[in-house]
């Protein structure tokens, strides 16, 4: 199992660290160096993807040198957390969600392992982008610890950094668009590519540009990232306790 932390999620103090791997790979340098450890008796890879002191910033982040480290170590599944803003009615601040759907708007990022080695065997299915049994998972979790987490969401992933202007929040509303994050493209295509299971689990920290009054401020964020990310982590427990039995 691996474990990829957005924003609030650098750390992961219940892991039981056994290793701590830096990697090299044909893309380049992961965000950071990837731990090893043990929750349960499963054991875990983790990485931050925005890097150990959440320095680099989306658009800057190596997603193909991150995920491929993680298949190297032998990843087969990978929980990516995401802190989110949310967009319709549903998705208000400390909402989670599983995401079933995504739309991207990202630029000129890598999207491919295969933009230099490019055959037509390589045009990939993509119509469901999330993997649904790693998603089934995680519901039967929240479940099994009480805790409500909204079942399908289409995620929008932008540029970033900056946050988004009411106008841009307005047309991914009308795209269909339940939260906006900037880190969940190409991740997601690139898991698929290497046949990695993919499951986004999505914290929502704030409402949308324009949805709510007033100015987005980085304080009020934290402030409710910090219950959200404790339940990220329960949830992420539950998943692995599956994963034992």
């Amino acid at each position: 199992m691996g474990i990829i932390g957005g924003s609030g999620l650098s750390r992961y103090p219940e892991l039981v660290v056994s290793d701590v791997v830096v990697l090299d790979t044909p893309y380049g340098k992961p965000s950071a160096a990837i731990t090893i450890g043990k929750l349960g008796q499963s054991e875990v890879a983790f990485l931050p993807r925005h890097g150990d002191n959440h320095a680099i910033a989306p658009h800057k982040i190596n997603y193909r040198a991150n995920i491929h480290a993680l298949s190297q170590l032998g990843v087969t599944d990978i929980i990516a957390v995401a802190a989110v803003g949310g967009i319709t009615a549903d998705f208000g601040p400390g909402a989670l969600a599983v995401p079933d759907q995504l739309i991207d708007y990202t630029y000129g990022r890598e999207q491919s392992f295969y933009s230099d080695d490019f055959s037509v065997d390589k045009h990939i299915d993509f119509t469901w982008p999330y993997t649904e049994s790693l998603r089934q998972n995680i519901l039967q979790a929240a479940t099994t610890k009480q805790l409500k987490v909204i079942a399908g969401a289409t995620y929008g992933a932008v540029q970033g950094p900056r946050l988004e202007t009411a106008a841009e929040i307005r047309r991914m509303a009308q795209d269909g668009c339940d939260m906006v994050g900037m880190t969940g493209m190409p991740e997601a295509y690139l898991a698929r590519e290497l046949e990695l299971n993919y499951a986004t689990l999505a914290v929502v920290a704030n409402w949308a540009a324009g949805i709510a009054e007033g100015e987005l401020t980085m304080q009020q964020i934290s402030e409710t990232l910090v219950d959200g990310i404790d339940n990220i982590r329960l949830l992420i427990a539950g998943v692995i306790a599956l994963h034992q039995s």
